[in-house]
């Protein structure tokens, strides 16, 4: 499809750091965008693109307005709340009501209804809403960023968790933008990947203390990983003051590494765009340590 008769897309999530470089990626291409959120003040301002709200992922008034005029959704997973699939799924149902006829939803590797990481099954909820909701749709399971060792890490740049011989293949930002980007611009009456899974990875699998070492050699910073008991990862978290869900929910992120549930490759990164998966070493961005959402 040419780039003057791209459908206009809906995109969440923006002030986010995927959502946020979807739109940048999408705007590079020409794709007319509505950016919507509860922030306008806080998106990015981008040619071609329209920003909306404020609306909440449950506010479906709002997400009606916010979406009017769209064609296709990407739907950038919310934060666990305890209502993340109602909330998922306000914000199809208003999309449907309004015109939107393809729904792109960001969800996560491993996703399941026993998997051990909480959010994944939150995700998988949501997959199962989308296969009956009558809606064109695509599932785009991202792996694990490459930059969240390090946003775990803290002062002393040391990440420290219930996991030691486990693998996952960690998966940067820009990877996971370049596939949802190329299903994107794949906007014609019919896709290959109309009702598919999409699971989005690096190029290998890596124990934590392989990743963390690979951090500290990419950045110069003394990044380095502590295997912890379940109880030493318990008493600790609950010293740092974190709430009782971020506890489980940030344990059960070490277990599910620890199981194995998430350290398969795939080639979806260079089938959807050509290029190799970006290995660890190579992410374009390292965050502060302490900046995983929940952990201080």
């Amino acid at each position: 499809m040419s780039e003057e008769n791209h459908a206009t897309v809906a995109v969440t999530g923006v002030t986010g750091a995927l959502g946020g470089r979807i739109a940048a990626r999408l705007a590079e291409h020409g794709v007319p965008q509505l950016l919507v959120g509860r922030s306008p003040d806080r998106m990015p301002e981008l040619p071609g693109a329209q920003r909306r709200g404020p609306a909440a992922y449950g506010d479906a008034p709002a997400m009606r307005e916010a979406l009017e005029g769209a064609s296709t959704l990407i739907l950038v997973s919310g934060y666990r709340t305890g209502r993340r699939l109602e909330e998922h799924a306000t914000v199809v149902e208003a999309a449907m009501s309004v015109g939107v006829n393809r729904v792109l939803y960001v969800s996560l590797v491993g996703a399941s209804p026993v998997a051990t990481y909480l959010n994944a099954r939150d995700q998988w909820a949501t997959e199962q809403f989308l296969a009956g909701a009558g809606v064109r749709h695509t599932v785009l399971r991202a792996g694990w960023y490459s930059s969240t060792p390090a946003a775990l890490a803290d002062e002393e740049f040391v990440v420290s968790g219930p996991a030691s011989t486990g693998r996952a293949a960690f998966v940067t930002h820009e990877d996971i933008t370049e596939v949802i980007t190329a299903v994107v611009l794949d906007d014609g009456p019919r896709c290959e990947h109309d009702g598919a899974i999409l699971e989005i990875t690096g190029p290998e699998a890596l124990t934590l203390d392989e990743a963390v070492t690979r951090i500290a050699a990419a950045t110069g910073r003394p990044y380095r990983f502590e295997t912890e008991t379940l109880e030493e990862a318990f008493a600790r978290r609950w010293r740092l003051g974190m709430s009782g869900v971020q506890i489980e929910t940030w344990i059960s992120w070490y277990q599910a590494i620890e199981r194995g549930e998430i350290s398969t490759v795939t080639d979806i990164v260079p089938r959807l765009t050509g290029a190799p998966a970006t290995p660890i070493s190579d992410a374009a961005w390292w965050p502060e340590p302490r900046t995983a959402r929940g952990v201080r």
